[in-house]
């Protein structure tokens, strides 16, 4: 099993930056993906980033490409979310995933996809 805790939200005026974070326990193998979903009231859930804990590749959904980075501190067990040119759009509850089972590449529709290993979510608001 794997444990993930986000912290990090809050709120943040359009066109700023906020940095949220996650830190992963337990079987956190080398091989694990790690992901950042976001969900609003009403609508599904759907990945925003992704990164392999190994290779350190990366991967982003269109709506955030050039405005948000995923990275992480392997030693530490952490995968960060540094978002600038927020948007009230990007207003939402973000949530950290990981998935053990994708090997070297993740589903091309791994933004649709229901990693196995979730935290409780943070909450972002965008708002002036």
């Amino acid at each position: 099993n794997v444990q993930l805790v986000e912290s990090g939200g809050g709120s943040v005026q359009p066109g700023g930056s906020l940095r949220i974070s996650c830190v992963a326990s337990g079987d956190v193998g080398h091989n694990l993906w790690m992901a950042w979903f976001r969900q609003v009231p009403g609508k599904e859930r759907e990945g925003v980033a992704l990164i392999h804990r190994g290779a350190g590749q990366v991967a982003y959904a269109d709506s955030v490409k050039g405005r948000f980075i995923i990275s992480q501190d392997y030693a530490k067990k952490t995968v960060y979310l540094r978002m600038t040119s927020v948007k009230p759009e990007d207003t939402a509850m973000y949530f950290c995933a990981a998935e053990p089972s994708w090997g070297a590449r993740p589903p091309s529709d791994w933004a649709t996809t229901r990693p196995t290993y979730w935290g409780q979510g943070t909450q972002v608001t965008v708002s002036s």
